[in-house]
């Protein structure tokens, strides 16, 4: 048994590095050939362990936890194409900077190629979404292996959680028997560093991170170039929204420049701080003589592309302005080819460093324009009385949202209307979102892993086409600690669509794009126990505390129709336009 033995051994020295380095959370699915794996980290008991029985959806709650907490979550898969179930999250969690840890299981080296059963190349098998793949050894009973092995999940953990943060995958080869044994006493007290590791309870290696920030003389130099009197500030999607999104407010208020807010910046809910936010920007950016007479002489972006197409064609039309992007992401952050200098380094101690040392020297006519615009069109969207619309039921969740609570959006109109319909208020909510690949699977079972991570009242936006595609993910409601309010806005199919010119090409729009599927949800919401309530979209902002206070997984659905939905966006965004173009004379 000395096989079984250096499985068992091996499996936990890799679980209690983990646990060293301040991991907590662990998402598997069912599976035989990861049993070493489930093992060793169920009976280490410093984990919170989380069970499946879809891998897809498991890896989307290991992503929704991450997210939240920005620590590796690690999830566990059995071989086969139940680890190709996971890409999609490894995906996202690439494009969006979230710390992953993928462990998935494999036959030994021996059975691959050979035509094992359920053994398929799993070698590489996320490509380049991960920030490093480990093909790990088999496991054997020798003591400066085992000390390799503990150093290798440090490395991972280290380089997962460096900037920016990214998904690892470690590919493990067992061989039967996969059931956990009593480890070896004479090897245990032979190799105590190996089998043990460090007696202090500290990670086996101690990795310290390299420098993130500008050095003093760059940052004063940066500092004493920003004398741009029309200065404005972009934020787009950060994966630390909480912490870059208070520092871009820091340097706004400092500066005096108006700032832009995406949804999934951290910088739309909370304290303002003295910044100038701009409200309903991506309602009247659409129009060009606004574009025109809102010109900048400098554009200090942050984080990735903003959400509205409205503010990037905006930013498109002022190419050759000085614009600066503050990233430490490794992917190029600038499609529009508008970047004048890319900063790569931490955004937060940029921003709160060229705050200390900003200067206020904006042209006072500069940011009245933008005061008067985003008054404007906070006017026109407070006062409108017109037939309700999607974009309504995104600012009646924002706005009922109590302090603390998160927010979780599709990717599809959901994170749209948002941005363009959440108005900027000082209660602190988070948003989280998907819009790393911006897919629309995984969104009920990431939502469920933000509140497993942040525990506090949490609201999920989604459309019915969303919901169908991961209504697996309604399983989660069985965990008692992570109730989610699920609004749903029903519309029948792919809503999205009616905003794009295809929707003029009948019959062949409505079968192969909107789509219409007419399912009954409310079934799907029985057979998961989960609460379901029909509201009207005036009636949301009741029935959704209603909801929160009951603590329970709810669903509540607003029926909305897609042509009418499209005809009021766009007389919505024609009056903001109009009251926006007089407002600045």
């Amino acid at each position: 048994m000395i096989e079984a033995a250096a499985v068992t051994l091996w499996t936990r020295a890799f679980a209690d590095e983990l646990a060293r380095c301040g991991i907590q959370d662990v998402v598997l699915a069912p599976g035989s050939r990861s049993t070493p794996l489930v093992m060793a980290f169920a009976q280490d008991g410093r984990f919170r362990m989380r069970v499946h029985l879809d891998e897809r959806s498991g890896a989307f709650f290991a992503l929704g936890v991450a997210k939240a907490s920005l620590s590796p979550t690690v999830m566990i898969t059995t071989s086969g194409t139940a680890t190709a179930n996971v890409f999609p999250a490894v995906i996202e969690a690439s494009l969006s900077e979230v710390p992953l840890l993928v462990l998935t299981a494999d036959r030994p080296h021996r059975l691959r190629g050979s035509d094992a059963n359920q053994t398929i190349d799993q070698l590489g098998l996320y490509g380049n979404y991960v920030k490093e793949f480990v093909d790990a050894p088999a496991p054997i009973l020798d003591g400066s292996s085992l000390q390799h092995l503990r150093t290798l999940a440090v490395r991972l953990v280290s380089t997962s959680l460096a900037a920016p943060f990214g998904p690892v995958h470690v590919n493990f080869p067992f061989d039967k028997p996969l059931e956990p044994v009593s480890p070896d006493s004479e090897f245990v007290n032979t190799h105590p560093l190996a089998a043990k590791g460090r007696t202090d309870g500290k990670p086996f290696v101690e990795i310290s991170a390299g420098p993130s920030e500008l050095p003093f003389q760059e940052l004063d130099q940066l500092a004493s170039s920003l004398t741009a009197k029309r200065g404005i500030i972009v934020t787009g999607p950060v994966p630390e929204a909480d912490k870059v999104g208070e520092a871009s407010l820091a340097l706004a208020a400092a500066t005096g420049y108006p700032i832009l807010a995406d949804p999934l910046s951290g910088a739309r809910f909370g304290a303002s701080g003295g910044a100038q936010k701009v409200a309903a920007y991506d309602l009247f950016l659409r129009n060009k003589a606004i574009c025109s007479a809102l010109t900048p002489d400098l554009v200090i972006r942050v984080g990735a592309t903003p959400t509205s197409a409205a503010l990037q064609g905006w930013l498109q039309s002022h190419n050759g302005v000085r614009h600066i992007v503050v990233d430490a992401g490794r992917r190029w952050k600038d499609y529009g080819a508008t970047v004048t200098d890319y900063l790569k380094t931490d955004p937060e101690k940029t921003l709160r460093a060229l705050a200390e040392r900003a200067k206020q020297v904006v042209d006072e006519a500069w940011a009245f324009s933008w005061r008067a615009a985003s008054s404007a069109a906070r006017d026109v969207l407070e006062q409108d009385e017109g037939s309700l619309h999607e974009g309504n039921v995104l600012a009646a969740v924002a706005e009922a949202l109590p302090d603390g609570g998160n927010l979780f959006v599709s990717s599809s109109m959901p994170v749209r209307d948002l941005d363009a319909f959440g108005l900027p208020h000082e209660g602190r909510i988070m948003v989280f979102g998907n819009r790393g690949a911006s897919g629309i699977d995984g969104i009920v079972s990431g939502a469920f892993g933000v509140a497993a991570s942040r525990r506090s009242p949490t609201v999920c936006v989604l459309g019915d086409i969303a919901l169908f595609h991961d209504q697996n993910g309604l399983l989660w409601s069985r965990e008692p600690d992570c109730p989610v309010v699920f609004v749903l806005i029903d519309n029948d199919g792919g809503g999205i669509f009616h905003m794009l010119p295809i929707a003029d090409h009948e019959p062949a729009f409505s079968r192969f794009f909107a789509t219409p599927h007419g399912l009954d949800f409310e079934h799907m919401a029985r057979m998961n126990n989960v609460a379901w309530s029909e509201l009207e979209i005036g009636d949301l902002a009741s029935g959704l505390m209603v909801a929160l206070e009951s603590g329970r997984t709810s669903i509540l659905r607003v029926k909305s129709d897609r042509e009418t939905n499209k005809r009021r966006h766009e007389e919505i965004a024609e009056a903001v336009a109009q009251d926006v173009l007089g407002a600045l004379g």
